[in-house]
């Protein structure tokens, strides 16, 4: 999806099948977050066993970790979005 497209989902908090659809993007966001931590665990492995200079391990390891991080702020806000459509709806 296209960032305008993700942002008329926004408007569709107003309705069921709105919030359906919200609900689905994040659980797509935490699958895609699953995905990516298997990406680090290989990409790390890989580092470790064939890179042999240890300023490129540390200069790489620390650019996965950050990556990783930004990957988990966006689980983390579809998990807040998750939690509020659903408490929300619910009452």
């Amino acid at each position: 999806l296209g960032n305008s497209e993700r942002l008329s989902h926004l408007g569709g908090l107003r309705t069921r099948k709105g919030m359906q659809s919200i609900l689905q993007m994040c659980a797509e966001i935490n699958r895609l977050e699953h995905e990516a931590d298997v990406v680090l665990r290989r990409s790390l492995g890989t580092l470790f066993r064939e890179e042999k200079d240890p300023l490129a391990i540390i200069v790489w390891k620390e650019i996965f970790e950050l990556v990783e991080a930004a990957v988990d702020s966006g689980e983390d806000v579809a998990n807040l979005i998750e939690g509020w459509l659903l408490e929300n709806t619910n009452s």
